[in-house]
């Protein structure tokens, strides 16, 4: 019994806690108070950056979820009935003693772990309370932009804002004086930008016929929204305003682009078909009328032409396999084509380059410099001469070509032409220094030579002596030409 008594006064009289000093650093007391003036700290920093961050517990789950409220309500019910009398009486006097701006959160809940029922109902009502600040991150615009949208700026300043890149409402702008005055504020400015975003204003908020009606007494508005319809490919809203502008081929041109639009061949011949009956000027008439013809032909020879491939009667075909498919390729394209694997065919073939300069009007310079190519594209060195050789009406031959002789020289050294061919073109070439520096440049040197000695230029021949080969028939022929000058000269 004694034995009993003596642990209960034990009991009594010993504590776990050690006594407050001054100099003891690691009291509870001055922890629980550096820990309070953290988390104020904290609070201001949050506060400063508008809410951004999120309280988490030390379990790792956001402090006030549902979840976290669950497991410390089971944690704080699991303490003895003594206990939490005196919790009670406890927690309830520090939060009467708290300001309702200092934290909602328990200091003991927060850093210690647990938290009774009286204080997450504490907590909950200090949460609802509209003087606590809610932590949650909230989502708005900056307060600068708030008077853009409330403000009751006028025409000119609403330009001027947007001028600038400020956000601005047209919505305000409800009468049709308003909006006038606006769209000509906007073409004063003189910005395309500004110009653009109020006729797109305009456009959603005015009918077509009160919209075309203002637009057609301001030019640099319309050209604007013309623009506009076309970039945008707003087809039928930009037809209706050519057709209240009595633009009729503007109206056609528009119509006609839509074969863009078309990618099965037959559909765009018939629609070309269809298009040659549109007010079109004489000129665009003349145009659509070639384009049509042009599809009809390219439609015949791709046909033909495929077929040969597949079937592999065609030499050339089998040697230079086609790369691409004629169809719908501009009349240039075509000719080259034509040039290339129908050159022989007769003027009365579809797919004759002859048939195609005939039908379509091309001009000479135009056909030979395309034909040139085609052909030297092919090494078809008999074909470039023929070509570039004419016939007077007394029956005698000359060459001549509308390109010029310098152009033929580089189109053949381009297609590696050997320099036998190259001469014979740049012999032809009538500028004295035009043709020496193609001959130079692509070591023609007969025609150097000849050149020279027609200039009677001995010291540009013994210069050019030391650039041609040493023992070669160009130095033995410069050494003949030299010796003939000693002996003329006296």
């Amino acid at each position: 019994m004694s034995r009993v008594r003596a642990d209960e006064e034990e009991y009594w009289h010993s504590s776990k806690f050690r006594a407050f000093t001054f100099d003891d650093e690691d009291d509870e007391l001055s922890q629980l108070k550096e820990s309070k003036r953290a988390v104020n700290s904290l609070r201001d920093i949050v506060d400063d950056d508008d809410d951004d961050l999120e309280r988490v517990s030390w379990s790792g789950e956001p402090v006030g979820s549902i979840s976290w409220s669950i497991k410390e309500t089971t944690s704080g019910s699991t303490s003895s009935l003594d206990g939490r009398d005196s919790s009670l009486q406890k927690g309830s006097s520090s939060y009467a003693a708290l300001p309702k701006q200092v934290s909602s959160y328990s200091l003991s809940s927060l850093f210690k772990g647990f938290l009774c029922a009286t204080h997450l109902c504490l907590c909950l009502s200090a949460l609802t309370d509209t003087g606590v600040k809610n932590y949650a991150p909230e989502l708005r615009r900056p307060k600068a932009e708030y008077k853009d949208y409330s403000s009751d700026w006028s025409p000119k300043d609403t330009v001027r804002r947007m001028q600038r890149g400020k956000v601005c409402s047209l919505e305000r702008f409800r009468s049709l004086q308003d909006k006038l005055v606006l769209l000509d504020e906007a073409v004063a400015g003189h910005d395309g930008n500004v110009i653009t975003a109020v006729l797109i204003f305009l456009k959603r908020t005015l009918r077509r016929e009160i919209l075309f009606r203002e637009l057609e007494v301001r030019q640099v508005a319309l050209c604007h929204l013309i623009h506009f319809l076309r970039e945008m490919g707003e087809q039928k809203f930009l037809l209706d305003l050519l057709r209240f502008l009595d633009r009729t081929e503007e109206v056609a041109l528009s119509q006609y682009r839509e074969h863009l639009n078309i990618q099965d061949v037959e559909k765009r011949r018939e629609f070309l078909k269809g298009c040659i009956g549109l007010p079109f000027s004489a000129e665009d008439t003349s145009h659509i009328q070639d384009h049509y013809t042009l599809l009809e032909r390219q439609i015949i020879i791709e046909a033909n032409d495929r077929h040969l491939e597949m079937a592999g009667q065609s030499e050339l075909f089998r040697k230079y396999p086609r790369k691409a498919s004629i169809l719908n390729m501009p009349l240039v394209t075509t000719l080259f084509y034509s040039c290339f694997y129908h050159y022989t065919e007769a003027e009365g073939m579809f797919s004759s380059p002859t048939n195609l300069k005939k039908t379509f009007k091309i001009p000479d310079k135009q056909y030979v410099l395309t034909a040139l190519a085609a052909r030297a594209k092919l090494r078809a060195w008999g074909d470039v001469d023929a070509l570039l050789t004419t016939k007077n009406w007394l029956g005698y031959t000359k060459k001549k070509a509308p390109i010029g002789f310098h152009r033929v020289v580089e189109i053949l050294q381009r297609n590696s032409a050997p320099v036998q061919v190259l001469q014979e073109y740049v012999r032809l070439v009538e500028d004295v220094e035009t043709r020496l520096n193609l001959a130079t440049k692509y070591k023609c040197h007969d025609v150097v030579i000849e050149t020279y000695r027609d200039l009677k230029d001995r010291i540009q021949l013994t210069a050019y002596k030391c650039k041609v080969e040493r023992g070669s028939a160009e130095e033995e022929k410069i050494n003949s030409i030299l010796s003939n000058m000693v002996r003329n000269a006296y």
